[in-house]
């Protein structure tokens, strides 16, 4: 958690992914969400808040009632200044966590979150901008705020501008079910104020009905990379007091300022973590039933391993070069160590091809084997383009080959797995993923298939449609110093199933809106989690367990006695302090799981209307429990009794909405909103310079294209500017250079001949483009783009030929040929290019192949970004920019016309355009031809490009 206070300033915002494809980030004084400027910076004091009826109180307060976990972050900002100044709240949350409560108190007047709709909260939202008297107005954004995501946390962060000698508090509430992985539950907890600080206590409450088996206080974890070392090595932080009884317990942190000192000068960083696990002696697990839910917790002990069979299948495209692949060659060095002797395995690589380790069957892990296996994967070398679909079917076929023993019989099977890494797309051979997907299920059969997507260009939402249809699970791999460990902790957590095929039944229609109760396998730490609603009158609920072990197929029954009294889900279990933070639990766990579910099957299905029931049935749930989910937002709304007068809280934010996919198009939205101490009002959009700016370059926005013919389109004019450049042959122009992201395009000119009657005037065309991308350290890439093929180099080097589809992602930097002639390039968010292969069939002696070179969206360049194109980064979004060219334009008098823009082989963009004398060029470009001619960038290899 960190609260923390800045100064406003003007800056333009970046977005980034959240989890319900809204990118949401704002903080006028940077382009990212990190850096933030402490109130020790500024002169700001801060203050703990304290709960109302204690004397003591604090910052972060967790209470877990069987696995189910509530956590209460609270800060308060008190501004001494005699100036505003912006307050910002940032909290970590677990990616699997929904918010289920915000306030923001100002002067002792409180505002609390109303969870809405989404599309009902933008209308809010839209009609409260408008300056309507007496409008209840909004508050802050009908988003949440998760401004980044990094592994499986998201932070939400929230900032306002407070007044001279004001207090402003803030209270984040959120609820997650912490899952059990290898034999433990983990609690996870961001203690961030951002500075040392007085009285920060951190309390957490544990309440377990079955009884706590062991319960350990990890070292405070600065980082979130994996380490080698065991975990929970090393001493617990200071000032940790535990308390403990047999189903009970209760952990308290307060340290000192000496004490945070201790650990960095700028104060706690870190991550505080518990792990326990639960004694569970039932083989049917604990069921418990309150006010008409219940909740069934099945992770039986004690039974035999069973085989497996497990095919690892490697993607080792080109774009697993260098560090990827090394990784994961070290992961599987560890992994075919620890097979069992019991266990089959075999291993496929693909790329374009596909080849298999050992032809038509998986094999026993014996040491010789293993041996074998070790040396394969020494030998793999990456290269070549992504062929999904057929590494899908080939492990099917060793899948469906492999025998249950000699016999056939139960007594001697073993459990199909499915593990399959990838970090790209599909890029050659079926490239459809519902065509991807149909093949996959029908050809796997009984196999659980894990889906790893490694680095962010993995086809993530592929990967984990195909584990939903085929009894798996997908995860993530980060692409990191730890990556190696990650797959093998993954492993782990598969590596020994003890049932296969578990379904649990609740008899005689006594329960109904129960979630998943039918399981592929369980494995070994793990535990599997049923919850519904019981029927009225209902005195015993009758449960049956069927499973498969590794000998045979196993049933038990049961009964559980439904108790008379309401409940809370705390009162058995007799825990002092800290449990009344969760009433009903059981009730609000299955509608957690509920939701979850139904957001997973609208993931997984592409009819319309299936999609807009699970969509419906989602939302109502996420509104009726108060849950932020992707379905739902935050709005907070002036109560209709709240008036005064006093001096305005103002909250100036600036957001972009924006959908993961890549190929979508942001909006955006900037609003500024006040509070007072008894009345929020909407304020007037400001005038000030200083004022948060910022402008969605629209689509296609700058263009050079043709003889170079040069389109500046301007938003707020709805104008275009059209100018030609008479350049020299061979000359390369410098059409961008963003000198604090790193990027350079240049284009290389060739000649064409003149037309009759101006023989005199030279013609060019680009034939070649560079675009460099130096992304700091050893990292970088090149794209070099010619008339008939794309050149990708750093960390390897890929080769598309123009005239066929394909791709190649690396560095998070991807790199696409469509079935057009098109070559899309995404370096990174906000900073997207087109470049379009102009070929003729039948060219007349003035028509020449030549490229077109487009800004699709340029908002993530910086405002330094120069050259032929990049000075006009800035002309597309600024009003003050807009106009001055307008002045320009309008400067021309008579010899500026208007005519209809050129057409290019795509009609990319027709329209009128202003036409800019060839006089007038160099006054508007600002400098000389000559200072735009670059060196050829044909002389700077990949690897000089990596040393800059």
């Amino acid at each position: 958690m960190a609260s923390s206070l800045m100064p406003q300033a003007s800056g333009l915002l970046q977005s980034v992914k959240w989890r319900a494809a809204v990118s949401l980030c704002f903080r006028p004084a940077s382009r990212s969400c990190n850096n933030v400027a402490r109130a020790d910076q500024i002169g700001l004091s801060r203050r703990r808040h304290y709960p109302s009826k204690q004397e003591e109180g604090s910052d972060t307060t967790c209470s877990v009632v069987s696995r189910y976990a509530l956590t209460t972050v609270q800060s308060s900002v008190w501004n001494q200044l005699p100036i505003i100044k912006e307050a910002a709240f940032e909290v970590d949350l677990p990616s699997s966590a929904f918010i289920s409560n915000f306030t923001i108190t100002s002067n002792g007047k409180v505002y609390v979150a109303q969870v809405k709709e989404r599309a009902a909260a933008r209308k809010i939202y839209d009609h409260c901008r408008k300056p309507t008297p007496n409008l209840n107005a909004v508050f802050f954004l009908p988003f949440p705020l998760l401004c980044s995501r990094e592994r499986e946390i998201e932070k939400f962060r929230v900032a306002v501008s407070v007044p001279s000698g004001a207090r402003v508090s803030f209270s984040l509430s959120y609820e997650e079910l912490l899952p059990r992985r290898l034999g433990r539950y983990e609690l996870s907890l961001g203690l961030r104020p951002g500075q040392p600080v007085q009285n920060l206590t951190l309390d957490v409450s544990i309440a377990e009905r079955t009884g706590i088996s062991f319960i350990k206080v990890l070292p405070l974890k600065t980082s979130r990379l994996l380490s080698n070392t065991v975990q929970g090595d090393g001493e617990a932080p200071a000032s940790i007091h535990i308390e403990r009884s047999a189903g009970c317990a209760r952990v308290r942190y307060t340290p000192t300022v000496q004490q945070q000192n201790s650990v960095s000068s700028k104060g706690l960083n870190a991550d505080f973590i518990i792990q326990y696990d639960v004694d569970l002696k039932d083989l049917m697990g604990d069921v418990q039933v309150f006010d008409g839910y219940f909740v069934h917790y099945f992770a039986p002990r004690g039974l035999p391993v069973v085989p497996k069979d497990v095919i690892f299948v490697i993607d080792v495209s080109g774009s697993m070069i260098g560090t990827k692949i090394k990784q994961t060659k070290q992961a599987m060095g560890t992994i075919l160590g620890d097979l069992r002797e019991g266990d089959h395995f075999n291993i496929i690589t693909f790329s374009d091809k596909v080849h298999t380790w050992k032809k038509g069957r998986t094999v026993r892990a014996t040491r010789q084997n293993v041996r074998d296996a070790k040396d394969f994967v020494k030998r793999i070398i990456a290269e070549g383009w992504t062929n999904i679909n057929a590494a899908l079917l080939s492990a099917a076929q060793l899948v469906n080959t492999s025998p249950l023993g000699s016999s056939g019989q139960t007594s001697s099977r073993r459990v199909p797995l499915v593990i399959f890494l990838t970090d790209g797309e599909a890029t050659i051979g079926v490239t459809a993923s519902e065509t991807i997907l149909s093949n996959a299920k029908n050809a796997l059969g009984s196999a659980s298939l894990f889906g790893l997507a490694f680095g962010d260009d993995a086809d993530f939402p592929l990967l984990k449609r195909l584990a939903l249809d085929n009894r798996g699970v997908a995860r993530m791999v980060y692409e990191d110093a730890d990556a190696a460990l990650q797959l093998k902790g993954f492993y782990d957590e598969v590596a020994s199933p003890l049932l296969s095929d578990i379904q649990l039944a609740y008899l005689d229609d006594q329960a109904f809106d129960v979630t998943r109760s039918l399981f592929p396998n369980y494995f070994q730490g793990s535990e599997l989690v049923v919850t519904g609603r019981v029927k009225p009158g209902i005195k015993d609920l009758k449960i049956s367990m069927s499973a498969v072990d590794s000998k045979q197929r196993m049933k038990v029954q049961s009964n559980v006695l439904i108790p008379k009294a309401k409940g809370n889900g705390t009162n058995s279990l007799s825990c002092s302090g800290g449990m009344e933070g969760i009433s009903s639990f059981v009730r609000r766990l299955w509608a957690y799981l509920t939701i979850k579910e139904l957001l997973l099957a609208k993931l997984n299905t592409t009819d319309p209307a299936a999609q807009r029931l699970l969509t419906d049935k989602a939302t109502n749930l996420s509104l009726k429990y108060n849950f932020v989910t992707p379905v739902t937002s935050l709005v907070v709304v002036k109560p209709d009794a709240d008036e005064g007068a006093q001096p305005p809280t103002t909250i100036s934010t600036t957001t972009t909405a924006k959908p993961i996919t890549s190929a979508s198009t942001a909006t955006t939205t900037t609003t500024t909103m006040a509070t007072t101490a008894n009345k929020i009002v909407a304020a007037k959009k400001p005038s000030s310079p200083s004022n948060p700016r910022f402008c969605l370059c629209s689509t296609l926005s700058l263009v050079v294209d043709g003889d170079p013919h040069f389109v500046v389109q301007l938003p707020k004019l709805r104008q275009n500017l059209c100018f030609t450049v008479d350049g020299r042959a061979n000359d390369v122009l410098r059409l961008l250079e963003d000198p604090e992201r790193g990027i350079i395009v240049d284009g290389h000119l060739m000649g064409a001949p003149s037309k009759h009657g101006v023989e005199d005037r030279s013609r060019t065309y680009f034939d070649q483009l560079t675009i460099t991308y130096a992304m700091g350290g050893s990292s970088g890439i090149m794209i070099t783009l010619s008339l008939d093929t794309v050149v990708v180099e750093g960390e390897g080097r890929d080769i598309l030929p123009v005239n066929q589809q394909g791709s190649v992602a690396r560095q998070g930097v991807r790199v696409a040929v469509d079935n057009h002639r098109n070559c899309w390039i995404e370096l990174a968010k906000g900073v997207r290019f087109l470049v379009l292969f102009h070929h003729y069939r039948h060219p007349s002696y003035l028509q020449m192949a030549h490229l077109g070179f487009y800004i699709t969206d340029g908002q993530g360049l910086s405002a330094s970004t120069q050259g032929l194109l990049g000075r006009y980064i800035d002309f597309t979004c600024s009003s003050a920019l807009n106009f001055s060219l307008s002045a320009f334009t309008k400067s021309l008098n008579s010899s500026a016309f208007l005519q209809a823009s050129f057409n290019t082989v795509r009609k990319r963009h027709l329209g009128k355009c202003w036409v800019v004398p060839k006089a007038e060029v160099e006054r508007l470009l600002g400098h000389p031809y000559q200072s735009y001619v670059s060196a050829p960038p044909c002389c700077l290899s990949a690897g000089q490009l990596r040393s800059q």
